[in-house]
């Protein structure tokens, strides 16, 4: 992503030694993406059958349906996800290593071949088999950042089942509202979580979660820490002791999978509070996953690749899964946070295992860039040739502190715009294939036709600025949101008919590249976490200490943007300090640690129009600091209520303020 106060950006060009031996060339890039527009069907069908191996030949490439939201790729294909990140590299990549994972502690690793990865899953495939979990169940997957993770989702994938992996840092209530949704057979956990300094119980956690869920059959529990847990008799069972019941060694069939047979769900927050399941299906998922891991990162056979994104997050499914293991490539899985023990802690992992392609979110980037050049110019980084960025718009002091201290001006920066509804990378300076812009999100990815209108729905052409939608089909698109198709509907494809409405705005400039700056609706974008207000507000309102809540964000320096409440208090409720704290608490306690607000302030009244809706923009506004010049305001119902704010927060005592 971008950032919308510098358009231009500073143009440098690509380092001389990359040029030469990227994939794609300026002219190279032009001509491929207008074959991939002009001949999209060909295009997607040469892709399909060069990055993927079937079981069975698909009949037919595509249907799409913008105004029903329906969409089909690779009808009559068969094939197996798991089959294609595993099994098929057996032949040539058996001994090389699938998977580092770095454990919370530095120097904690552990490596993985494909050979052992294949008899990992096997052994846990048939673990699930034996619990009764078949194709088209669903597996929630609660866990820590550890392999068993992964070959959960692997094991998951090989017998046809559909996994939903959820966050570990989400809340009880959080975990709980996504199995409702979900309605999962099997749920996989661990005692404990480790992240830097901290211990997150995630059994506990899981057991508040699960009360009274009659459809939850079991809960595996792998033993991270040792830490004694309660385990429910006839109903929890130890992963390790488990699966030393399954023979190693014993082979495992692939589920046969239909082309569109569902493969995961994913919840993402929503402007209507209730998270929404977004559902991926196989073939059209892995190939945008492996297409563009391939050629954005610009990966090659021995290049050593590190994604430190969470496995909770789409960044992590796409690009330190399903992306690079169906790549054969070698993946480093990061349990720990950047700065522990220290804020050299990736430049550490990159040094030991000579990391040549990075991909981390600003927030991780603006968190270690604060310490200065001292601590990455401690460590041997020559081996880096690409670096990613994802999650969130970066801005140009970071993106030029990691293109020169970190990258030492020798490397790539691609900035990558995508989502958990793209499924992949859809706007990203290719390398090799053009100029890179500091700040700026890029250039579309093949097959791609990104397209700014206006709030009628206009296409703009040219230089401009607007709402981004996306006017081509492509594989990689979720199909729909779990049990609601209507919403599906009418999130995506209702605004802007014909086009998938991103919820971004977006500016274009003379040479087409993009800056996509954030949302244009509701849903906030906190560290990489999509957050919608009306969970926020929701939880907040459920303190018992608020009457009414309104959330914004304003910049902040590490997280890219902070949370900020104003809330109206409850009539019987006097003591502001308190009454902000318990804020605070409820909504860690109800979302997760990371949706915490910044500040919380208690005013009189809040900016609505006529019709009941907050004005929003006047509320950051307020947050960044403004005290006039609110823009239109004549359609609120009570245009005095912004200076009855500001006299507020001015007076001592009658806004707390929490940091």
């Amino acid at each position: 992503m971008g950032q919308m106060s510098s358009y231009s950006g500073k143009i440098i060009p690509i380092p001389t030694q990359l040029k030469e031996q990227c994939y794609f060339n300026s002219s190279q890039y032009n001509e491929l993406y207008r074959y991939s527009i002009e001949n999209s069907e060909k295009f997607w069908a040469e892709q399909a059958l060069q990055h993927l191996s079937w079981q069975r030949d698909f009949r037919s490439v595509v249907e799409a349906d913008f105004y029903q939201a329906r969409f089909k790729w690779f009808e009559g294909g068969k094939l197996n996800v798991c089959f294609n990140c595993v099994d098929r590299h057996l032949e040539t990549r058996k001994d090389k290593i699938a998977i580092i994972w770095e454990g919370n502690e530095p120097g904690e690793v552990r490596k993985i071949s494909y050979a052992e990865l294949y008899s990992q899953v096997c052994q846990m495939a048939e673990l699930f088999r034996s619990l009764g979990i078949k194709k088209g169940d669903r597996i929630a997957l609660y866990m820590p950042m550890v392999p068993e993770l992964v070959i959960a989702m692997l094991a998951s994938a090989r017998i046809g089942a559909v996994h939903s992996v959820i966050f570990a840092g989400f809340s009880a209530n959080a975990v709980r509202e996504r199995l409702l949704d979900l309605k999962a057979a099997l749920f996989i956990t661990a005692d404990e979580g480790l992240r830097g300094k901290k211990i997150i119980p995630l059994k506990s956690i899981a057991d508040e979660a699960l009360k009274d869920l009659p459809f939850v059959r079991n809960v595996l529990v792998h033993k991270r820490t040792g830490k004694d847990v309660p385990m429910l008799k006839g109903r929890d069972l130890f992963m390790q002791s488990e699966l030393l019941k399954v023979s190693a060694g014993k082979k495992s069939a692939c589920e046969e999978m239909d082309s569109e047979d569902p493969f995961f769900i994913l919840y993402t927050s929503g402007s209507t509070g209730h998270p929404k399941g977004l559902m991926h299906t196989s073939a059209g998922y892995l190939l945008y996953a492996t297409m563009t891991h391939k050629y954005v990162f610009d990966y090659r056979e021995s290049d050593i690749y590190f994604c430190a994104a969470d496995i909770g997050w789409i960044t992590g499914h796409s690009y330190v899964v399903y992306g690079p293991l169906s790549n054969g490539a070698t993946s480093v899985m990061f349990e720990s946070v950047p700065n522990y023990p220290d804020a050299g802690r990736y430049w550490d992992v990159i040094e030991r295992h000579k990391v040549n392609i990075f991909y981390t979110a600003p927030t991780a980037i603006r968190a270690v860039a604060k310490e200065g050049p001292r601590l990455p110019e401690k460590y041997d980084l020559r081996s880096l040739k690409i670096l990613g960025s994802v999650g969130e718009p970066i801005n140009e002091d970071a993106w030029n502190w990691y293109y020169r201290v970190v990258g030492g001006e020798r490397c790539a920066i691609v900035d990558t715009w995508w989502q958990t509804e793209t499924g992949g990378i859809m706007i990203t300076t290719l390398p090799g294939a053009g100029v890179m812009k500091a700040s700026s999100a890029g250039l579309p990815f093949f097959g791609i036709k990104p397209t700014i209108v206006d709030d009628e729905g206009v296409e703009l052409s040219g230089p401009t600025k607007g709402n981004l939608c996306i006017s081509s089909a492509w594989p990689g698109q979720a199909r729909t949101v779990y049990g609601d198709h209507e919403r599906f509907k009418e999130v995506y494809f209702n605004s802007y008919p014909g086009r998938y409405f991103t919820g971004d705005a977006a500016r274009r400039d003379k040479d087409g590249y993009y800056w996509v700056p954030g949302r244009v609706d509701d849903v906030l974008n906190v560290s990489g976490h999509r957050l919608g207000t009306a969970e926020l507000e929701s939880a907040a309102a459920s303190s018992g200490v608020v009457a009414e809540a309104a959330v914004t964000t304003v910049e902040h320096d590490i997280k890219g943007q902070g949370i900020i409440v104003f809330c109206i208090k409850n009539e019987n409720f006097s003591d502001l300090q308190s009454a902000s704290q318990l804020v605070r608490e409820v909504i860690r306690s109800k979302i997760g640690s990371f949706a915490t607000p910044d500040k919380v302030y208690f005013v009189p009244g809040l900016p609505k129009t006529r019709s009941g809706k907050i004005m929003r923009r006047i509320l950051k506004a307020i947050a960044a600091g403004k005290k006039e010049g609110f823009g239109d305001i004549s359609t609120l119902a009570d245009s005095s209520v912004i200076g009855q704010i500001l006299e507020a927060l001015n007076k001592e005592g009658s806004a707390a303020v929490q940091g």
